[in-house]
């Protein structure tokens, strides 16, 4: 297969057939309860199921699939320290060829060391994407390496461009496609292939308010890069020029969420449909979320790019989730500092059908008086409505109370 200069439908269709046996056909499936929720039909393709947990695969071994022996011979490099990293390593292993990846100074531990276990060389290198592209590009003219670029190449895009037609197989009566942006490779592989399959398909991209680079260069808008994100799979300052013609082309529209609003949609994800995914899908479901009354009677689908996050940060994501929807709540009140007290509380929480989570009893800052205590209390109800009973009834006792859920 020769490297083509122009992403086309038969470049796709062509470019499927090459990586789709050692690609896994991840499911099309409907989200029952967030369809259920939002009023329409909901289908998610699922790339988190894909080798290394990411949509990145595909566009990897489609490009080491065009690389001559010689170019195998010698390897591949890249720069990145997400999903194309791992996604590269993987198919480069299995396929002999050596891969070296550019990672950031300071990218965690965890990253560097899932792309070892694939077998490629990581060389840390710069504080940020730039330096490493620059030093990727020095270390391919030295050592005669074949980059392996994560968007901004015709062969990559139209491996993610498969994820459409499995998507239209799976599904052809679908009426909206709703795709992660960073930097432009999935939804122009993927409009290039869905829009000729279905050329009345509505296409809507999602990106992260703080890296709408892709939606200012659509609109001719400014942009808002403005500190980190949830959705760092698709924080990209620099679309592709290629993709970016393709996407004002064939995309309907490119819409930015929230930072709340992408952790939400994360966390419903979890929550409802028990699918653990990283913050660019969860940038998808916002778009989604927003346009449910447009979607209304509508067939929607939406890729579940990716679930690689961190352990760490979903931990904090899922707590934050549960404070949010009133399932933990802290209740602070003022008693007096006399036996008793926490138990009569603790029996009216009991009473009420809730946990008590933690305990902190407090008597010696100044703010409280000597004969007064603070004590707080961390709850697990089953909604807010649930909570709102409690503090009724603890106020009925007479008990001051202040919430952190503003009850």
């Amino acid at each position: 297969m020769t490297v083509p200069v122009d992403l086309t439908p038969d470049l796709v269709r062509r470019t499927y057939a090459a990586i789709k046996d050692a690609t896994i056909r991840t499911p099309t499936v409907r989200a029952t309860r967030l369809s259920q929720q939002l009023g329409f039909d909901l289908y998610l393709k699922l790339e988190n199921l894909q080798h290394t947990n990411a949509f990145k695969a595909r566009g990897a071994l489609a490009k080491l699939l065009t690389l001559t022996d010689a170019q195998a011979i010698a390897g591949v490099i890249a720069c990145s320290a997400g999903n194309h990293a791992q996604g590269l390593a993987y198919h480069a292993q299995r396929l002999g060829i050596p891969a070296t990846i550019v990672m950031p100074e300071g990218t965690p531990f965890t990253k560097v060391q899932r792309t070892q276990d694939f077998g490629a060389t990581v060389e840390l290198y710069g504080a940020g994407f730039d330096e490493g592209v620059a030093h990727m590009h020095a270390l391919a003219k030295a050592q005669g390496l074949t980059i392996v670029h994560p968007f901004d190449d015709p062969v990559v895009a139209a491996g993610q461009g498969s994820v459409a037609i499995e998507m239209l197989e799976d599904q052809p009566d679908l009426d909206v496609m709703v795709i992660p942006i960073g930097g432009g490779g999935l939804i122009a592989g993927m409009a290039v292939a869905a829009k000729d399959m279905k050329p009345d398909l509505q296409i809507i991209g999602a990106q992260a308010h703080l890296f709408d680079a892709m939606k200012s260069a659509v609109d001719g808008t400014g942009t808002h890069f403005d500190g980190a994100t949830l959705a760092e799979g698709i924080a990209v300052r620099a679309p592709s020029k290629r993709n970016i013609a393709i996407v004002k082309s064939l995309v309907d529209r490119v819409e930015s969420v929230t930072e709340a609003e992408i952790e939400e949609a994360v966390f419903d994800l979890l929550s409802h449909e028990k699918l653990v995914v990283e913050g660019a899908a969860g940038a998808g479901l916002a778009v989604v979320k927003n346009n449910a009354e447009a979607f209304a009677g509508k067939k929607i689908g939406l890729v579940i790019c990716g679930g690689n996050i961190d352990s760490r940060l979903l931990s904090t994501l899922i707590l934050r989730g549960l404070v949010r929807d009133g399932r933990i709540t802290r209740l602070t009140f003022a008693i007096d500092d006399t036996p008793g007290q926490l138990a009569a509380i603790s029996r009216i929480i009991g009473e009420a059908g809730a946990n008590v989570v933690e305990v902190i009893h407090q008597r010696m800052m100044q703010s409280v008086s000597l004969k007064k205590a603070e004590l707080d209390v961390v709850i697990e109800a089953r909604d807010r409505r649930h909570v709102e009973g409690i503090v009724e009834t603890l106020r009925g006792h007479g008990f001051k109370l202040r919430t952190d859920a503003g009850i």
